[in-house]
C-alpha cells in the first residue's frame, strides 16, 4: 500500500520523500549526512549545537556548525534551557545559513539534562512554551522540534507538548516513542505518537526503533504521522533511506546494495572522513564508523567481525584504512580476516 497523502512540508520546504535522519551527536557530521542524503534521506538534521555563543569557538563546534557545500534545506539542531540564549543562538545559526532551526528536547544524555535542557525541558510545561514562542520570535526560517513522550511513565505529557509548540509556530515535530527514563532502552511505543498526530495539524515525525521499511510502513500507518525519523539503524546502513522511500513508494523491497556498491561508499566515506577532520581525527573516527558497517555484514560471524574491528582499530593511517577497504571486499568471507590482517601491519603501516 502507497501512500498518497501530500509530502510533509516545514515552511517552504517540501521534502522529497517521507523518510529522515535523525540527529546524532558524534554520528551526524557533515560527511555522513552527505551520505545519507546521496542514498535518499529526505532531510538530515545536524548534530546538536550548544545554545551558548562563547563555546562556539572550540574545534567540535565549529565542525558541527560546518554546512559548506551542502544542499538545502539545512536544518541545525540547538540546545540549551535558556529562552533569550536559544533565540540569539537561533538568530546566528539563521545568519550563517540555516534553513531551519530544530530545538533539541529529546536528548537524555546526563550531561544535557542535567544542565536543564535536551528532554529534562519537558518537566517544566511553562518554559518549553517560554522557549518555542521565543525562538519562533527570533527567526524568519522554520523552527522545528524534537521531543520524547515525556521525562518518565508518571509524566506522559507529549500531547501538550506538542499543543503547545504548534500554538507557538512549530513547524514541524518529531516524536521519539520513548520517555527519558528509557533512554534507549526496552521498545518505543508509538500510542503517544498518534494521540499527538490526532491533536496536531502540523507534520508529525514518528522516531524510535525504525530499522526497516516493513517497519516503517507499520508506523506510519498506525500512528498517521507524516514521516519516520531514522536514527541508530542508519549507522553502519546508510541505504536504509533508499530501502525505506522505494517500499513506501512501491510497496515492495528493494534489492541490498552489491558487494561493488558497499565497497564503494566505504571507501568514499572513509575519503569524507579524512577530508573533514583531517587525517589525524578522521582516521579515529573512521573506527566506530567501520565498526557499525561490519555489524551489518552478514558475511562475516562474530569472530570474523571482531578480528577486523581489531585490525582497523590498530591502523593509524588513511591510506592503511583504504588499503583495508579494498582487501575486505577482495577475498572468500571465510579467508577475509586473516587475509586482511596480512595485508596492514600491527604498527598501522601498510604490509609490503
Amino acid at each position: 500500500m502507497t501512500d498518497s497523502r501530500p509530502l510533509p512540508r516545514i515552511g517552504r520546504h517540501e521534502l522529497p520523500n517521507r523518510v529522515v535522519l535523525a540527529p546524532m551527536a558524534g554520528v551526524t557530521d557533515r560527511p555522513f549526512r552527505a551520505l545519507c542524503r546521496r542514498l535518499g534521506a529526505g532531510l538530515v538534521v545536524g548534530e546538536m549545537v550548544t545554545s551558548d555563543p562563547s563555546l562556539w569557538h572550540t574545534r567540535k563546534s565549529r565542525l558541527r556548525m560546518d554546512h559548506r557545500g551542502e544542499p538545502g534545506p539545512r536544518s541545525v539542531q540547538i540546545a540549551g534551557g535558556d529562552a533569550e540564549m536559544l533565540a540569539e543562538a537561533a538568530r546566528l545559526n539563521a545568519a550563517m545559513g540555516a534553513e531551519i532551526i530544530d530545538i533539541n528536547m529529546g536528548c537524555p544524555a546526563k550531561k544535557v539534562c542535567n544542565k536543564a535542557a535536551g528532554s529534562a525541558l519537558l518537566r517544566d510545561e511553562a518554559l518549553v512554551a517560554e522557549i518555542v514562542q521565543a525562538v519562533v520570535a527570533a527567526v524568519d526560517v522554520p523552527v522545528t522540534l524534537k521531543i520524547r513522550t515525556g521525562w518518565c511513565a508518571e509524566s506522559n505529557n507529549g500531547v501538550r507538548v506538542a499543543r503547545i509548540a504548534e500554538d507557538a509556530g512549530i513547524q514541524a515535530l518529531a516524536v521519539h516513542g520513548r520517555h527519558r527514563q528509557q533512554r534507549y532502552a526496552g521498545s518505543a511505543e508509538y500510542d503517544t505518537i498518534a494521540a499527538i498526530k490526532a491533536e496536531v495539524g502540523i507534520p508529525v515525525f514518528a522516531n524510535g526503533d525504525i530499522d526497516s521499511p516493513g517497519k516503517a510502513r507499520r508506523i506510519l500507518d498506525y500512528t498517521g504521522a507524516d514521516a519516520v525519523m531514522v536514527g541508530r539503524a542508519a549507522q553502519g546502513n546508510p541505504w536504509i533511506f533508499r530501502e525505506i522511500d522505494h517500499y513506501l513508494r512501491h510497496g515492495e523491497p528493494l534489492a541490498p546494495p552489491r558487494d561493488e556498491e558497499r565497497a564503494a561508499v566505504l571507501r568514499d566515506h572513509l575519503e569524507a572522513l579524512h577530508d573533514f577532520y583531517g587525517e589525524h581525527m578522521g582516521v579515529r573516527i573512521a573506527r566506530k564508523h567501520l565498526g557499525w558497517y561490519l555489524a551489518g555484514d552478514d558475511r562475516f560471524d562474530d569472530d570474523g567481525r571482531r578480528a577486523l574491528r581489531a585490525t582497523f582499530n590498530g591502523l593509524e593511517s588513511s591510506p592503511c584504512q583504504r588499503r583495508f577497504i579494498d582487501e575486505l571486499f577482495r577475498h572468500d568471507p571465510a579467508a577475509t580476516p586473516r587475509r586482511v590482517a596480512r595485508a596492514v601491519a600491527p604498527d598501522g603501516t601498510c604490509a609490503a
